[in-house]
């Protein structure tokens, strides 16, 4: 990256939360670590499937029914109110999930960059500032965004182009961070800038065109970017 962007604006579920910290809520349920990504996977399938089809779900409504179908998978028996127990506790702990390691020192470092700080979520704007609320990175966050207001989840360009309109940034200035290749390929389809947060060392899918910069967490990123001119 060869020019410093005036906002960067972050993905949360999964890019800035940890799924692994909601990992015993989905054990006392009978269900296993793997059902978390299953139900993360299910989750995002179901909110693309509906936003394709003109409408704007609440991620937790999705949520909650994809918990309770697991629940009742795994275990058949359960009456009713059981599984809404159930499916209830998980979503109390999804809201609950904590940040990744890098993400609050990575954050506190990319707004000492001059960079503005924006969340833009699939999820609840309440969520995400639930997660950074309480740490460091909230002061580095200038705005909590949702895909509830652009009337579409991401990737679609109308989840976006809210993100530009609320930052009154350009595409061209902006910046979308997050750890999903899909994401980021919505993104530059509009015209933004991508960096994709890759912890695990996974290769870019060659389906989407490449993002401008890779960096293995967000302290690593705080870091490229501060050495680019203004």
């Amino acid at each position: 990256m060869n020019r410093r962007p005036k906002v960067a604006f972050l993905d949360v579920n999964e890019t800035l939360s940890d799924l692994r910290s909601v990992v015993g809520a989905f054990e006392a349920q009978g269900l296993s670590a793997e059902h978390v990504r299953t139900w993360y996977l299910s989750v995002l399938r179901d909110g693309f499937a509906s936003t394709v089809l003109g409408d704007n779900p609440g991620y937790a409504a999705i949520g909650q029914e994809i918990a309770k179908f697991l629940i009742r998978e795994v275990d058949p028996a359960r009456d009713d109110d059981a599984v809404d127990d159930g499916a209830a506790a998980i979503m109390t702990a999804m809201v609950a999930a904590q940040p990744h390691s890098d993400v609050v020192p990575g954050l506190v470092a990319l707004a000492n960059t001059g960079v503005r700080v924006m969340t833009l979520s699939n999820g609840s704007a309440d969520v995400a500032k639930k997660l950074l609320g309480s740490t460091p990175a909230d002061a580095a966050v200038e705005k909590y965004l949702s895909v509830i207001d652009a009337g579409a989840w991401k990737p679609a360009p109308a989840s976006y182009r809210h993100g530009l309109m609320e930052s009154g940034v350009a595409a061209a200035d902006a910046l979308m961070v997050a750890v999903h290749p899909w994401d980021l390929e919505g993104a530059r389809r509009v015209g933004l800038r991508t960096a994709w947060i890759n912890r695990s060392g996974a290769r870019w899918p060659s389906l989407f065109a490449p993002p401008d910069v890779e960096a293995e967490s967000f302290t690593a990123l705080a870091l490229e970017i501060g050495q680019t001119a203004d």
